[in-house]
């Protein structure tokens, strides 16, 4: 089954498409892929899920990055920005 795991960072992302037996779980791609740091949280299509969750052909595996700016407190700096 083919598998594909994307990393995207500000104005860039990298993308792996990688070959996985039946069976394989996402800590498997990941090994698949090179990217040997299984640790931060993973998503299937938006879901996040555990390194240790089976995986089915045509999955997408995304790494979710903790935030580096609370949403919350992003809002209330444009809202004060566009104060006169």
């Amino acid at each position: 089954m083919k598998v594909t795991l994307i990393r995207a960072w500000p104005r860039r992302f990298e993308s792996v498409e990688v070959e996985l037996p039946q069976g394989a779980c996402v800590e498997d791609a990941l090994h698949a892929a090179g990217w040997m740091d299984p640790v931060g949280r993973w998503a299937v299509f938006g879901e996040v899920v555990d390194v240790r969750t089976p995986l089915g052909d045509g999955d997408r595996i995304e790494l979710l990055r903790p935030l580096q700016v609370d949403p919350k407190e992003s809002r209330r700096r444009r809202a004060a920005r566009r104060q006169p």
